[in-house]
């Protein structure tokens, strides 16, 4: 029977996501369009880039919005929720939420007493 071993640690860390400054893409771009055919794979192989990254970053630059070119989900300008934030944030849809239940079911109440009451005109109009 073989033994194993809890793993100590993880043996290869976990990659980070790059980022990219808006510089770094709109030089990328302008060089990767100045080489011919046949030099633009060795750009992106020595970048280690997709097709996809020129082609995005291509789209910002002719649109002009170099503040597309900044990855908001990553991006060191992209300010951090604190905890208190958070939890306030978390709060205040739960009582939105509550506020919409809340408002249902008086409605619902409502309509059950008017139901209650013409029943009870009903009935007295029997006797």
């Amino acid at each position: 029977m073989t033994s194993t071993t809890p793993a100590e640690s993880d043996p290869a860390p976990r990659p980070k996501r790059r980022s990219f400054t808006a510089e770094y893409k709109l030089r990328i771009v302008a060089e990767y369009d100045a080489a011919p055919k046949s030099g633009k794979g060795a750009i992106l192989r020595r970048e280690r880039l997709y097709h996809s990254h020129v082609k995005e970053w291509r789209a910002a630059r002719d649109a002009g919005a170099l503040e597309k070119l900044v990855d908001k989900r990553t991006s060191p300008a992209r300010p951090k929720k604190s905890a208190a934030e958070a939890e306030n944030e978390k709060l205040r849809r739960q009582v939105e939420r509550l506020e919409k239940e809340l408002a249902r079911n008086k409605a619902a109440l409502e309509v059950m007493g008017k139901a209650s009451a013409l029943l009870g005109m009903i009935s007295e109009g029997a006797d």
